[in-house]
Parts: C-alpha cells; sequence; structure tokens
C-alpha cells in the first residue's frame, strides 16, 4: 500500500478513531442471519467490501464460508484481525481501496451491506462495475438496500428504482422471493435482494 494515505483514507480512519461509526450496529444483521439460517445461501468463497468492524465476517467464518474481507480503514483492519484471532477463526484480511483492488480469482458471492450507501450517487456506477467484476459468471450476490427517504447522506438513499436501473437486467438477475425489511436506526431500513451475476 502506498504510504501516502488518499484523503478518504484519511476521512474514514479518522471516523472510526473518533468513535464516529453510526453505521456499526455491532452486532451481525438480522439479514445475514435470516439468509443463512434459512438454508439459501450455502457455504462458498464470498467477499465482503466495507467490511468494518467485521461482525458478518466473524459470522460468516464461523458458518464454514471462505471469507475475503477488505476495508480501507486501518483502525477498522485491526480490529477484525484481533478479533478473529480471539475466537481462533480465519479469514482473508485486506486493507484496501477496493476501487483499486481485485481478488486473484473471482468469487463466488459478494456480500454488501453498507459501501454503497456510503459512496456519493455518482460513484455508485463504478462501485457496480466492481461487484460484477469481481464474482463469477452466476455468482450471487447479496445486497441490502439503504431505505432512508432522504437526500442527504451518507447513508444515502437506495431507492429500489434506481437499484433496478443500477443493476441492470441485462447483467443481474433480481430475485426478491426471500426479500426482508430490516430496522437500521432511526427513520432507516434495509432491503436485501439476491442478485445473479449473468
Amino acid at each position: 500500500m502506498n504510504e501516502t494515505k488518499s484523503s478518504e483514507e484519511n476521512e474514514w480512519e479518522q471516523l472510526y478513531q473518533q468513535g464516529q461509526t453510526g453505521w456499526d450496529r455491532g452486532e451481525v444483521s438480522p439479514n445475514l442471519s435470516y439468509w443463512i439460517e434459512k438454508q439459501h445461501f450455502p457455504p462458498c468463497r464470498i467477499l465482503v467490501p466495507g467490511c468494518g468492524y467485521g461482525h458478518e465476517v466473524l459470522y460468516l467464518a464461523e458458518k464454514g464460508f471462505d471469507v475475503i474481507a477488505i476495508d480501507i480503514a486501518p483502525s477498522a483492519i485491526d480490529h477484525l484481525n484481533k478479533m478473529l484471532t480471539e475466537n481462533q477463526l480465519n479469514a482473508t484480511v485486506i486493507e484496501a481501496d477496493f476501487f483499486n483492488w481485485n481478488p486473484d480469482k473471482p468469487v463466488d458471492a459478494i456480500y454488501e451491506q453498507t459501501s454503497l450507501c456510503a459512496l456519493a450517487p455518482e460513484n455508485w456506477e463504478a462501485y457496480e462495475q466492481c461487484l460484477y467484476r469481481w464474482l463469477k459468471p452466476n455468482g450471487k450476490l447479496l445486497a441490502q438496500f439503504m431505505q432512508t427517504n432522504s437526500e442527504a447522506g451518507p447513508p444515502f438513499h437506495c431507492d429500489i428504482s434506481t437499484m433496478l436501473e443500477l443493476f441492470a437486467k441485462q447483467r443481474w438477475q433480481w430475485s426478491d422471493e426471500y426479500e426482508t425489511n430490516i430496522i437500521h436506526s432511526a427513520g432507516k431500513c434495509e432491503k436485501v435482494y439476491l442478485l445473479e451475476k449473468k
């Protein structure tokens, strides 16, 4: 990694150091545990971009997934590595800007929770391209789309009609068979969809 840190890395690192991590619910998302427990998402090689403190990384590793976790903030990465060691779990943990990173080979699945809504909407298309590139053909994307009903952010409102355009049917197969709607915090909720790369 370059010794000169990007302004984005500095920004996220400062938030962690100041304890301003409102996106972190302090536990595994109920949406993820719902999907795993219902066995709609069997163990596989899965990527968690913008993993943060990694509650879901620990959960997935415990469930037998081969997990790759990536985040730009050193404090988040250090915390996750410590928690993996303490819990005697294994995952590949990478400190990097995911816009400038690629896995050594495409992954089977991606768990997208808070990265999209943390990005300004003008960066969403580039992020969709990353997700598409990282996945193998017919790979699965378990995506939680933040619902804030507000133009301000982050987190930014991920209107489902906008998401249907962003994750276009020419590239993605949508399934809403197991949609859930989980409250994140006051005035915010997350809708989860399973998408498949065409």
